[in-house]
């Protein structure tokens, strides 16, 4: 019971009272408590579900999507989708609204839960910004959260709000709007402005702050936004692990710095590869992308151990919420690198089985029970949606973190439940 108490957290009691149409208690009856969804968010980076939904590629191209996402669904339960400005609204006042929206309908309804990313950045920002002052560029990113949170509303409720804000200010690669206007605002000034704006059109959304910087300046900016009451739901870490996995250590000494704010943690951005490592003299891992970068056996054995690690302690803590892992097919993944759970013909790595043991085999529930005499029953499982089934017939319900006894009613033609 070691592990399961490591667990507890995650895990609820449930004790209902099964009744007929006429209110008698359903008795001695097997009941099967099968779970159907976590409430924990394992995701991935699936920006092929925008081809997948709109079908707008070759017939042997879409089939080939569709297997990979098959595969996706067959495990995960939260997708994040591209917003990049430059690519989302390349000409001004053209945005791809359609596009991503049948993409995140097409996810809603395999009960995918759908985060956009990001709404902010200086990154893959509009070019046209250029040719605006810092005001106009102010007013552009404003209209164009009220714009997108508004129309994605109900499909997205939950954001990447802004992007790697410890760099932005400073950043010099090349020059883009977001950098001036975090210029004038700074880092906690243009978070506070980038957050009212979000919240104001969906007030219920679930809002990030994403940074891949791990370091003492990132606890800083979160501590400095918390001073200033900005209202962040959780925080966002980078894990591109590229250059090598954190390990142990690493990891737990990440999570202990930032529980401090006691916010949810997602790790929205994670990569373990399956091929050789980058240079560790690498500084900006844009800079690296080899003609090949093969996926190797042993190096496939090594990320399927180290995704088995990392999962396990990131699901063990009570402050992680979700885990992102950034590419789930090794076709078209970031820097060519061979980082997702599938290789480039669709076919799974040891990873995908290790986690798929792990997410719908150790951390999934499936049980029966047998209602007493007063038709109740009890059981214990990880927290999530369930469909309770007797006799052919089916109730659907969550479970949450109260412990609570409610009253089900097994009809043959309504379906319905209520605390008691």
């Amino acid at each position: 019971m070691g592990k399961m108490n490591e667990l507890a957290h995650r895990r609820a009691s449930k004790t209902i009272k099964l009744v007929d149409a006429s209110g008698t208690p359903v008795k001695g009856k097997e009941v099967i408590f099968k779970q159907t969804n976590h409430q924990f968010l394992f995701g991935c980076g699936l920006f092929e579900a925008v081809e997948v939904a709109n079908r707008n590629v070759p017939e042997d191209r879409l089939a080939f999507l569709e297997q990979g996402v098959d595969q996706f669904l067959e495990i995960f339960n939260f997708a994040t989708l591209p917003f990049y400005w430059e690519n989302f609204e390349p000409e001004k006042g053209k945005p791809r609204t359609r596009e991503l929206k049948a993409a995140a309908q097409w996810l809603k309804d395999r009960n995918i839960v759908v985060k956009g990313h990001p709404l902010c950045w200086h990154t893959l920002t509009a070019p046209w910004l250029l040719d605006m002052s810092n005001e106009e560029i102010l007013k552009a990113q404003f209209a164009r959260i009220e714009r997108d949170v508004s129309d994605f509303k109900g499909l997205i409720d939950m954001w990447d709000v802004i992007n790697e804000v410890v760099i932005m200010p400073i950043f010099d690669k090349y020059d883009n709007g977001i950098t001036r206007i975090s210029n004038d605002l700074g880092r906690v000034g243009i978070i506070k402005e980038m957050f009212a704006k979000t919240r104001e059109f969906n007030p219920e959304a679930t809002l990030l702050l994403n940074d891949f910087n791990t370091s003492i300046n990132y606890e800083i900016l979160i501590d400095g936004c918390l001073q200033a009451g900005i209202p962040i739901d959780a925080i966002g870490i980078q894990s591109h692990q590229h250059q090598g996995y954190w390990g142990r250590e690493k990891l737990e000494e990440v999570l202990e710095r930032f529980s401090q704010f006691g916010l949810p943690i997602h790790f929205t951005e994670n990569t373990l590869t399956s091929g050789h490592l980058m240079p560790p003299e690498i500084v900006d891992l844009n800079d690296y992308q080899p003609i090949d970068w093969p996926s190797t056996p042993e190096f496939e054995a090594r990320q399927a151990k180290e995704v088995e690690e990392m999962y396990s302690i990131l699901f063990k803590h009570k402050l992680v919420k979700g885990i992102t892992s950034w590419s789930f097919s090794d076709d078209g993944a970031w820097l060519g690198a061979p980082a997702g759970f599938i290789r480039k013909d669709n076919s799974p790595k040891p990873a995908y089985d290790v986690l798929k043991k792990l997410i719908k085999g150790n951390w999934f529930t499936n049980v029966t029970q047998i209602t007493d005499d007063h038709g109740i029953v009890s059981f214990e499982g990880f927290l999530g949606e369930y469909d309770l089934i007797c006799d052919g017939k089916k109730v659907s319900f969550h479970l949450n973190e109260e412990s609570d006894t409610a009253l089900m009613v097994l009809t043959e033609k309504r379906i319905g439940s209520r605390i008691m």
